[in-house]
Formats: C-alpha cells, sequence, structure tokens
C-alpha cells in the first residue's frame, strides 16, 4: 500500500544491528521496493534513497522527495562489477579496471551510456531522464552486505541518491532521515552511523582517461593508483622465477619510459609477483638474488606472497610461468581467464632452475628477459 499523498505516516525503521534474522530484513526491504516504496539504506558512506528503477512512478516520488533540480541525475545502484559491461558495453580498459578495483567501495563511475546494447536503454523514458539525462549514467555499488543482498534479489537496478533533500547535509544516521524526511519516507533501515561519513568519490571515465568530477572517501592519490595498470606475475614459491620476473620487468619497462624502477607508478604502472604455494615472508633464492645482481637488479628485499583473490581481482595482465600456474588461477578465478596467460607467447614453460646450478638460473633469467621483450611490446611500453 502506498501512503496516501499529503498524509504524513511515521516510517517503519528496523534496527539493523539487533535484527533476528537479517535475512529478514533484506527481504522486508526487497518487497517494499517491490511495491513502488522508498527505502532508505546504510551504506559505506551516507545513507541513501532508493527506488527501484524499474518503477517510473517510484522513481518520479524519489524525485520529489529529494527535491532535485534537472541535470543532476541520480546513481543506480547494480550487483557487482560482473554487470558493468551491461551498462557501458563499449567501455574502456580504464573503465573496467576501476570497476573491478573499486567495487564493492565508495566510488561512482560516471560512463557513456548511449550504447544500444546498455541495459539503461530498457529503462522507462522517464527514468531514463532521471538518470541518464546527458548520456551518462552513474553506476555504484556500495560496500554494504545487506545492500548487496538487496541488490541481489531484486530484478534491475536501484536507482539510488543520498538520504537528504537536494542542498542539505548528507545524512550519517537513520536518526538524521528521521529528523528531516522520516514522514516522505516507507522503511529505514538502521545500521548505526556510515563508516566514512562523506559521499563517495565520483569519477567520470572517458576513454583512457578520467576526470574526479567529486572528491568523496577515495582521495585522488589513491585513484591515480587504482586507475594505473597493474603486471602480476606467478611461479610455484614467489622465490625464484616470479620474484626475477618482477624484477627484469621494472628494469625494462622503466628504461623503456625514461624513468627509474621506483617511479614506475608514477607512470601508471603498478608491478608483483606471487606463488600459487607460497609461504608468506619468504625471501628470493640466493641463486636468484645473486643472478639478478649481475643484471643491475636487487631483489634481495623481496618478500614471498601467495596469490590471492585481491591480486588477482586487481591485477590486468597475469603472467604465469607455466601452463599448470594458468590452470591453477583460472580454476579458482574463472573470472580471470582473459587476463590470465603463460609468459611465454608460444605457451611453453619457464624451465624452474630449484635446486640447480647458477648457470641454470641464468638460463632461467635469460628465457624470462627474451619473453619481456615481446611482452613489453605487446603492453604497449
Amino acid at each position: 500500500m502506498h501512503r496516501p499523498k499529503g498524509v504524513l505516516m511515521p516510517p517503519l525503521v528496523i534496527d539493523v544491528r539487533n535484527a533476528e534474522d537479517p535475512r529478514d530484513v533484506v527481504h522486508r526491504a526487497v518487497q517494499a521496493l517491490s511495491e513502488g516504496k522508498i527505502v532508505a539504506f546504510p551504506t559505506e558512506t551516507v545513507y541513501g534513497f532508493g527506488a527501484r528503477a524499474l518503477d517510473a512512478a517510484a522513481v518520479q516520488r524519489l524525485l520529489e522527495v529529494k527535491g532535485r533540480a534537472d541535470g543532476n541525475p541520480f546513481a543506480l545502484a547494480i550487483r557487482g562489477a560482473q554487470e558493468f559491461l551491461d551498462y557501458a558495453p563499449d567501455a574502456s580498459p580504464l573503465g573496467e579496471r576501476l570497476a573491478r578495483r573499486c567495487w564493492p567501495g565508495p566510488v561512482t563511475l560516471v560512463v557513456d551510456a548511449s550504447h544500444r546494447d546498455s541495459v539503461v536503454t530498457r529503462l522507462p523514458e522517464s527514468v531514463r531522464r532521471v538518470v541518464s539525462p546527458e548520456k551518462t549514467v552513474g553506476l555504484r555499488v556500495p560496500g554494504h552486505a545487506m545492500v548487496l543482498d538487496v541488490l541481489r534479489m531484486i530484478a534491475g537496478p536501484v536507482a539510488l541518491t543520498s538520504a537528504n533533500r537536494s542542498g542539505e547535509p548528507d545524512a550519517i544516521t537513520a536518526q538524521e532521515i528521521v529528523g528531516s524526511l522520516g514522514n516522505e519516507i516507507d522503511l529505514i533501515l538502521d545500521d548505526g552511523p556510515c563508516r566514512y561519513g562523506q559521499p563517495s568519490s565520483v569519477v567520470r571515465v572517458n576513454g583512457d582517461k578520467y576526470e574526479i568530477l567529486r572528491e568523496g572517501a577515495v582521495p585522488e592519490p589513491t585513484l591515480r593508483r587504482l586507475a594505473g595498470t597493474m603486471v602480476l606475475f606467478v611461479c610455484t614459491g614467489n622465490t625464484c622465477r616470479s620474484p626475477m620476473a618482477e624484477g627484469l620487468f621494472r628494469k625494462m619497462a622503466a628504461a623503456r619510459l625514461g624513468c627509474g624502477p621506483e617511479a614506475l607508478e608514477e607512470h601508471g604502472w603498478a608491478v608483483m609477483s606471487a606463488g600459487v604455494a607460497a609461504m608468506t615472508g619468504g625471501r628470493a633464492s640466493e641463486s636468484a638474488a645473486a643472478v639478478m645482481s649481475r643484471m643491475g637488479i636487487d631483489v634481495r628485499a623481496h618478500e614471498a606472497q601467495p596469490v590471492t583473490e585481491a591480486l588477482v581481482r586487481y591485477a590486468d595482465h597475469i603472467f604465469t610461468m607455466t601452463a599448470s600456474h594458468r590452470q591453477a588461477l583460472v580454476m579458482q578465478w574463472p573470472d580471470a581467464a582473459e587476463r590470465t596467460t603463460t609468459l611465454c607467447l608460444d605457451g611453453s614453460d619457464v624451465s624452474d632452475p630449484i635446486g640447480g646450478p647458477l648457470e641454470q638460473y641464468q638460463q632461467c633469467a635469460e628465457q624470462i628477459q627474451r619473453e619481456l621483450v615481446s611482452r613489453l611490446n605487446r603492453l604497449g611500453l
């Protein structure tokens, strides 16, 4: 039941922190949205108002409650980075990279939504005018577990805006919503103060360039790092082949960019290595360090680390030393298949020198160096 127009009714406020069954709270929020109601959600940034984007009447009511002027669109909350290309089919690698690295989290990405296959084109016309008046759309995946559960259960995206009237301070507690707009909202999920207490950072992506439209929870230096290209080398124990590949790549890439290896990140490149069976904190093998030293590279400070979900998600290019390493990664993280390949262009393995004489390590390093020449060319370096 919609509340009668002009009749003020107190909202239903659910204390999420003391709910007996969080799943019941999620179902109630999904039901409210499905019935065309407005729900106030906690997020990691500030509280937000949400309405089902497929419901033109609900979005219109949200627009009236918000009091938002034309040309200041609502964002769309979506399930995750895996849906990014559904809304921006021709997005650039930079856009995909930021979506993969920033979500779920306090970043709204503004991207082109004019492609005929964009999900935005399937929204009601009146809703498109609200979320995409200039043929772009702001996409957000809030970093809040309950909101994500709601998004996974509801059909289509949610039109999302901060829980305040336009021009007024953002709400960081449910009590602030109750005191200002509570009678115009149907359901408020109270999860205490928001973690950041400031709005999301809004980033416009246009091809291989980005522009910060609003500084928010994620500072500019962090966004700059997130926008850079990350290369990950993977072997077994992360004490021999992959640290050598990392060191060689740093030296060779820096030479091509005309900078020192320590300045690669300033030029938009991050380089790391890991192992599918690595023990955290292990050092590079003595023989690997000796061979690298001969080649003007110091890997003595290297600390081994295992491959993790975060590393795989952040990496744009994952080069494995063997086909079996690639198979192990792809089996665990299928979404990374297109970004994961063997270092050797022909699919052969980089020979493992472990336990062999120093000459074997030297041959391994030279094999890696030869393959890196081709890889650097393909990466445009």
